[in-house]
């Protein structure tokens, strides 16, 4: 980034898709139905970034409601998963060959999500469920 009188100035290197400097951005273009992305690394950023999100809403979730044990995490893997096939298959109809095939689309991010809802879950059912 250069900036000079204010003005801020994005450089962005050509051997790097744009998408990769902007999540933000990133995650607004896979709202758009029936996208192309031609890039494979793209679309598997955007499935990994929309897991986490999906991660980190169950976790409050479940931190609050306290709901534990083997259910919970039963019922995550079903929701994180099933949310994301949905997603890739039916939202955007994409050809999961092209990208490496359905399971690999379906695993891609999940081991960090299902860490980053076991740490939202801990920290909301202490906060929440806490016995003095």
């Amino acid at each position: 980034m250069a900036s000079g009188k204010g003005i801020i100035q994005l450089t962005i290197h050509p051997s790097k898709p744009y998408l990769a400097y902007l999540p933000a951005l990133q995650l607004s273009h896979s709202l758009n139905k029936v996208l192309c992305f031609i890039p494979q690394d793209e679309f598997l950023d955007v499935i990994y970034w929309l897991r986490q999100i999906i991660a980190v809403i169950l976790g409050v979730i479940w931190g609050v409601a306290p709901l534990k044990g083997f259910l919970g995490i039963a019922i995550f893997c079903i929701i994180n998963a099933g949310v994301l096939y949905v997603y890739f298959s039916s939202f955007q109809q994409i050809d999961e060959e092209e990208y490496g095939g359905t399971w690999e689309l379906t695993k891609e991010g999940f081991m960090t999500s299902f860490a980053l809802f076991l740490v939202g879950l801990l920290i909301f059912l202490n906060m929440c469920n806490k016995t003095s």
